[in-house]
């Protein structure tokens, strides 16, 4: 199926209705997850409230919530100047999905601030130019083709970032109703992830080799990203599962095991990474 279309059943007005009831919210993410399990956008628990909270340590959970909050906002509002800076190819497959990514994040940030109600936070302002060093919406005279490289590096920064923070926060939501919708969200991020990285390989003219994957491979950031965004990849080449060492363990090697994982990033990590654009 064409992902364009796919992506595009997720961000339909029937998924984004108010649910009345913890049964219907349920049952609202069980025809998700039976839909798309690996894409489900949980826009129909919207109406989920911070006072729903069974957490073991509640303040963990909400402080969880906001780090994610957080991060959907740099998304939500770097994908909008995206689209209205004109860097991107009009009409091309990269503005397509930035379309389809910006609605997804805009949807995230109203899932995130109504779940957490009075604890929820306003947006930062974010600087995408981090001081200068980046020119990505070609405000500052970079050029229509630097900006387009720099504007596709940030988008994998961000959502390569988003994976890792999600799945990190994951045990800080266990007893909630937000686990399953949070690790959705982690599986939408990874879609995003993966969508960015061979748009950048057709930019590259990686398209037919390592480069060319849709995931991470080891700790490298891939070529052409910026050396300051190591931190996002930092840890990514972790061959140990479950306290098993999967390349003694297995005929694969570390490069395909790294592959297979996604690992979790602290909030301390997500937090800084989110904080060199932040004002």
């Amino acid at each position: 199926m064409n992902i364009i279309k796919f992506l595009d059943e997720f961000t339909s007005d029937n998924l984004t209705q108010k649910v009345s009831s913890r049964r219907d919210l349920f049952g609202t993410l069980g025809s998700l997850s039976k839909k798309a399990a690996l894409v489900a956008v949980p826009f129909g628990l919207a109406s989920t409230k911070a006072n729903a909270f069974v957490a073991q340590d509640q303040n963990a959970a909400i402080g969880a919530l906001q780090l994610a909050l957080t991060l959907e906002y740099l998304e939500a509002e770097f994908y909008i100047k995206a689209l209205d800076s004109g860097v991107l190819p009009s009409g091309g497959r990269a503005e397509k999905v930035y379309m389809q990514i910006s609605k997804h994040e805009t949807a995230h940030v109203e899932f995130l601030k109504s779940g957490l109600g009075d604890n929820s936070i306003d947006s930062p302002e974010f600087d995408f130019t981090v001081g200068g060093m980046f020119d990505p919406f070609n405000e500052n005279g970079a050029g229509q083709e630097v900006a387009y490289a720099q504007l596709l590096a940030l988008a994998q920064a961000f959502e390569d970032t988003g994976v890792r923070a999600y799945k990190g926060q994951a045990g800080n939501l266990m007893g909630t109703p937000f686990l399953t919708p949070a690790l959705q969200i982690h599986s939408v991020e990874a879609r995003h992830a993966s969508e960015i990285r061979r748009l950048r390989a057709n930019v590259l003219g990686e398209n037919l080799n390592q480069n060319a994957l849709g995931w991470i491979t080891l700790n490298n950031r891939g070529p052409g990203m910026p050396e300051a965004t190591q931190a996002v990849y930092d840890g990514e080449e972790n061959i140990i599962q479950g306290g098993v060492n999967l390349v003694d363990a297995t005929d694969f090697d570390a490069i395909a095991v790294s592959q297979s994982y996604d690992e979790p990033m602290s909030g301390e990590t997500a937090t800084a990474i989110a904080s060199l654009f932040i004002v």
